[in-house]
C-alpha cells in the first residue's frame, strides 16, 4: 500500500499521470505543480503588479537560504546563489592564494565540473594527484592514504555520478581538519537525496546545482562558504553586490561582505529562486529524514531486484552508508537495453556504458517493479 503522503507526493508531478516512470534525477528534475505554479505566480506578478520588486525578492532568497541552511546545518549568512556548480568550484579554485609545489587530491571517476577549474591551476604550479579507482569507487580510506605535506585542497563528489558510491566524508573531513587540509565537496548527486552536514563533516566549500535531487531549475545553484575559509580568499573577484555598501552606488570601496554574499557578483536568477523556494518547501512537508529514508529503502530494493535478474550493481555488496539514490550497472549491450527502456517510457540515462536509474522519494517500488519486468524481457 503506498502511504497517504506518498500519494499526495506523486500527486505534484504530473508525468506518472501519463505513463512515464521517471528515474532519472541524478540529470534532471521534472517541473513539479508547486514550482510551475510558483512560476506562473511570479510571472503574474512581474507583469501586472509587482514590475519591479526587489526586495520582495530579497526576502524570497533569504527564506530559501535558510531552508537551505537547515538542510546543512548551517546558517543561511554562509550560502550563496551562483549559476552552476561549476562556477561556483571556479570560484574556490581561483580564489585561493597558490604557491608553486601545492598539491590537489581529485580521483578518475570525478565528473568533469569537479575537475577542470583545478587543472588550470597547473599554470600557477600546482600539482594534481589522481587517485586511481577500482570498479568505479574510491574510498575515503584511499584519499587519505594520497595525502602528502604539501596537499592544500581535497575535492570530492558526495556521490560518484556513475555508481552511486557515497564516499564517507566525515572520515575525510576529520583529516583534513587536523591536516589543516581544504575540504571541498560537490554535492550534487547526493544533496536532496541524502542528509548531508557540513559542520559534522568539516567541509569548507560545497557547490550544488538545484536542478536534480533539489527539483529545483537548470541555471541555479548555490554554494556553502565556511567563514574562515571565505577569510582567506582575498583573490575571489569581486561584484558590485560583494561589497558591504552596495547600493551607496558612486561610492567605490571594494570592502566585501563577511556572509556569503560576498560571492553574489550581480543579478540573480530570480525566477529559479522563486520555484526553488516552492520545491524546499516540498522538501520541508515531507522531512529531509523521510525522504532520505525512503530513497535508501528504494535503492536497496532495486540493487536486489536488479541482482536477481542478472544485472549487477557495483555497490551490491556494499552497506548502506555508502547508498545513494543512483542505482546503476554496466553491461554490453547498454546502448540496445537503453532504447528499449526509453520506448516503454522509462526515463534513465546511459553515461560510459553504465544504465544508471535515479528515482526520487516519491517513487515506488510498483515503479521498480515495472522497470524490473521490463528489463527481464529484454
Amino acid at each position: 500500500m503506498i502511504s497517504e503522503l506518498i500519494e499526495k507526493s506523486r500527486s505534484y508531478f504530473p508525468h506518472l499521470k501519463n505513463g512515464i516512470i521517471y528515474f532519472n534525477h541524478a540529470s534532471t528534475a521534472p517541473i513539479n505543480t508547486l514550482m510551475k505554479n510558483r512560476i506562473d505566480e511570479f510571472l503574474k506578478e512581474r507583469s501586472d503588479y509587482a514590475l519591479d520588486d526587489y526586495w520582495a525578492f530579497k526576502a524570497v532568497a533569504d527564506e530559501t537560504k535558510s531552508m537551505l541552511g537547515k538542510m546543512i546545518n548551517c546558517s543561511g549568512e554562509r550560502i550563496a546563489f551562483l549559476d552552476n556548480t561549476t562556477n561556483g568550484i571556479i570560484w574556490l579554485a581561483q580564489g585561493i592564494d597558490w604557491k608553486s609545489g601545492d598539491r590537489i587530491i581529485l580521483n578518475d571517476v570525478e565528473f568533469p565540473a569537479n575537475v577542470y577549474p583545478f587543472l588550470q591551476l597547473k599554470e600557477k604550479g600546482v600539482e594534481i594527484d589522481f587517485i586511481k579507482s577500482s570498479h568505479g569507487i574510491v574510498t575515503a580510506e584511499e584519499i587519505i592514504d594520497a595525502i602528502k605535506p604539501e596537499t592544500k585542497l581535497i575535492s570530492i563528489s558526495f556521490v560518484q555520478f556513475l555508481s552511486g558510491y557515497r564516499i564517507d566524508l566525515e572520515k575525510i573531513g576529520r583529516v583534513c581538519k587536523e591536516k589543516k587540509i581544504i575540504f571541498s565537496v560537490d554535492s550534487i548527486q547526493g544533496l536532496g537525496a541524502i542528509r548531508l552536514d557540513v559542520e559534522k563533516f568539516n567541509i569548507d566549500f560545497l557547490a550544488n546545482g538545484t536542478q536534480k535531487w533539489m527539483l529545483g531549475l537548470q541555471g541555479l545553484a548555490f554554494i556553502y562558504v565556511r567563514k574562515e575559509l571565505q577569510d582567506k580568499m582575498k583573490s575571489a573577484p569581486i561584484g558590485w553586490l560583494a561589497v558591504k555598501d552596495a547600493w551607496n552606488l558612486l561610492n567605490f570601496d571594494l570592502t566585501t561582505k563577511e556572509t556569503g554574499e560576498r560571492f553574489q557578483p550581480g543579478t540573480l536568477n530570480n525566477l529559479g529562486i522563486y520555484a526553488f523556494n516552492s520545491s524546499m518547501k516540498l522538501f520541508k512537508e515531507f522531512g529531509f529524514d523521510e525522504i532520505e529514508k525512503r530513497i535508501l529503502s528504494n535503492s536497496k530494493y532495486f540493487i536486489e531486484e536488479l541482482a536477481k535478474i542478472g544485472y549487477k550493481s557495483p555497490l551490491v555488496s556494499f552497506p548502506e552508508m555508502h547508498l545513494s539514490g543512483i542505482v546503476s550497472f554496466r553491461s554490453q549491450d547498454a546502448q540496445k537495453i537503453f532504447d528499449i527502456l526509453s520506448q516503454k517510457k522509462i526515463v534513465c540515462s546511459l553515461r560510459e556504458g553504465y544504465i544508471r536509474f535515479a528515482p526520487h522519494f516519491y517513487n515506488t517500488k510498483q515503479d521498480i517493479d515495472y522497470v524490473v519486468d521490463a528489463l527481464k524481457s529484454i
